[in-house]
């Protein structure tokens, strides 16, 4: 039988990380890490809230039982293993939590932008399977489907002399909230970081199909990768893999031509 790839339970304000996949901020933390079986990890600012021990539920931020989410979060940790090992290959989509009234607060009309760009809005799944490591060695997380296929992709590049890399796959709506705060924070505009960010809650990131990949010596994320044998691989082979390029020169939905930018789709799935 095949062994099941370690999962990311997500809710939506807070996540339920595997144990031994995250770094300790703390000496203290690092001896609960350890330890851990899973680990509640605030999504708004990435704050270890708690860490299930074998003996129980050890805190790892002051008042953690109030935060936003927690009974969410809680009845995820206590659903019976059966029933996680037997959703692993299907994701239900999370509700799109408080996301417009977000929106409106960084001054982004959410029906506007839908009718512009023709993007809709993608929700995040209800859990995520491990796919290895990104080039910044930091858990790379995606859709199941997307998992498998990445590593049967970058396998057969591989076996013809190419090494693919992960930039980024999944990343939440508070991620990409945060990404929009920090431009903001440095003096950008909304209409100068919609011009290279999808908005929030409109990214095909979010649903854990989308993939950034790069190839060693190849800066992430620039136009030269177009160049690289890498990219010469992917447009013959990829869409054998279930991947296709999102963003081409002129795309419909106005986005800037994005080479490194891969969504996986199965239609059995």
């Amino acid at each position: 039988m095949r062994a099941l790839r370690p999962t990311l339970l997500n809710t939506p304000d807070i996540e339920l990380w595997p144990g031994g996949l995250l770094r300790a901020r703390a000496n203290h933390d690092a001896r609960i890490l350890a330890r851990a079986i899973r680990v509640l990890r605030r999504k708004r600012d990435g704050r270890y809230l708690a860490a299930e021990l074998p003996e129980g539920l050890m805190p790892l931020l002051p008042r953690w039982q109030h935060e936003p989410g927690i009974d969410e979060a809680l009845d995820r940790l206590d659903a019976p293993i059966c029933q996680t090992r037997r959703n692993a290959g299907h994701a239900n989509a999370l509700p799109l939590h408080r996301l417009e009234e977000r929106l409106d607060a960084l001054g982004i009309d959410a029906d506007a932008y839908m009718a512009r760009t023709g993007l809709a809005l993608v929700p995040e799944p209800d859990h995520l399977a491990y796919a290895g490591r990104d080039r910044y060695h930091r858990p790379l997380w995606l859709h199941a489907g997307a998992a498998r296929a990445w590593g049967a992709m970058r396998e057969a590049a591989y076996r013809d002399g190419v090494v693919l890399d992960a930039i980024s796959g999944y990343r939440s709506h508070d991620y990409q909230l945060g990404i929009f705060a920090r431009k903001l924070t440095r003096g950008l505009s909304i209409e100068r970081i919609l011009a290279v960010n999808a908005a929030p809650g409109f990214s095909e990131h979010h649903d854990g199909r989308a993939l950034d990949i790069g190839t060693p010596g190849e800066p992430p994320a620039e136009e030269t990768f177009e160049t690289t044998p890498a990219f010469d691989w992917l447009q013959a082979h990829a869409g054998a893999h279930g991947f296709r390029m999102s963003y081409p020169r002129d795309n419909p939905h106005d986005i800037v031509y994005e080479p490194w930018h891969w969504r996986f789709s199965n239609k059995a799935e």
